[in-house]
């Protein structure tokens, strides 16, 4: 027998963040399902195997227990409950009621003996941050993770923990991030980890855009991130990541400083020729206080020009619009320093000013010869 009452409200949230991490289809029926625990308070659980989330609400307990029910019909009945309190009770047959206001459901849920445990993680290092600056650490390098599965390490990103602050590196083999933020405290010394793309979107969605902190905590296999009153608990990526010190070249002879938002409404604009089915790298001259941009499809010829301070000694060099638009869109800056070198080395994007919290390296494509 299981029985609480909780705020509709609270509930929803918990089912919809923990929900994230629930198996699609599973051979395990308990996987596709969320784990209510229920002793002083409720718990709530979604796990597929690879990322779990659990999150704690606050409810009144009459008697305490656990049982499984399907996430997507749970969460399609709270959702449409009135905003009141839900009153849940659970019988020896796993019968489910629940009412809320005038609205009542009966349905049945499943047994808890079958739901995996999720893992432990061993405290072995942790550090804290604060919520908002680990959300924008996140979004400004995971778009940068690979998707490209033969090396799995690259599927997520490189979190490294000194001293001296927490670096999140991202690669794909086309461009890299790097973000660097000084820390609230470390325990343990340093160390670093790589966590999956896919958790770490997670991550990013429990994140509020607070100043509470966030803490991270390495065991031997898995990594704890807790949020609140929310935990998740991923697996760590295996292999060699890339020396990323060495990859990025950092004596270049030309760099010229643009407007962060300028830049990307150029790009933008001469990329309305390209198209899924008609690429075409963006190619861009850089000139003395100027950057000129054309992209040519069967679509048309697109060109424009942004102004910029330096000079560029007339590169030209070419790059996958979206690749660059990416870089110049997540940079935290409104002015960014570009430095190049040929044009068929990769440009380097920093801060112009203060500490070098971010850098974007974008490979160039190559162009053929002048149309």
């Amino acid at each position: 027998m299981i029985q609480f009452s909780c705020e509709k409200v609270l509930l929803q949230n918990a089912i919809a963040v923990t929900s994230r991490a629930v198996a699609q289809k599973s051979s395990i029926p308990a996987l596709e399902g969320l784990l209510i625990h229920v002793d002083h308070q409720l718990t709530v659980s979604g796990y597929n195997m690879q990322t779990g989330i659990r999150t704690k609400v606050g409810a009144d307990v009459v008697q305490g227990g656990d049982i499984v029910l399907n996430a997507r019909l749970f969460g399609d009945i709270i959702r449409r409950m009135p905003d009141d309190v839900v009153t849940f009770t659970a019988d020896e047959r796993q019968m489910v009621h629940l009412s809320c206001g005038d609205a009542d459901f009966d349905i049945l849920g499943l047994s808890a003996a079958d739901y995996p445990d999720l893992p432990e993680v061993e405290d072995e290092f942790s550090v804290s941050i604060q919520q908002k600056t680990l959300r924008a650490m996140i979004e400004e390098t995971a778009f940068a993770v690979s998707t490209n599965e033969s090396r799995p390490v690259h599927t997520g990103a490189l979190f490294e923990i000194n001293d001296k602050g927490l670096t999140m590196v991202a690669v794909d083999g086309f461009r890299l991030a790097v973000r660097r933020e000084p820390l609230e405290k470390i325990d343990g010394g340093a160390f670093s980890f790589v966590a999956p793309g896919a958790a770490l979107n997670e991550v990013k969605s429990i994140c509020g855009d607070a100043e509470d902190l966030a803490s991270v905590t390495l065991g031997k296999r898995h990594i704890l991130f807790e949020v609140g009153d929310t935990e998740l608990i991923c697996r760590r990526l295996e292999g060699e990541f890339l020396d990323y010190k060495n990859a990025i070249p950092r004596k270049n002879p030309i760099s010229v400083v643009a407007d962060t938002k300028s830049l990307i409404q150029s790009i933008d604009r001469v990329s309305v020729v390209i198209s899924e089915k008609l690429k075409s790298p963006v190619r861009c001259i850089f000139d003395h206080d100027k950057v000129m941009l054309s992209a040519k499809t069967g679509n048309g010829e697109a060109k424009d020009v942004c102004r910029v301070s330096g000079d560029g000694d007339g590169l030209e060099i070419g790059f996958n619009n979206r690749y660059l638009m990416e870089a110049l869109r997540f940079a935290p800056a409104d002015t960014v320093k570009i430095e190049l070198n040929t044009g068929v080395s990769p440009a380097v994007i920093v801060p112009v000013e203060g500490e070098e919290n971010f850098l974007y390296m974008v490979l160039p494509v190559r162009l053929k010869s002048a149309e």
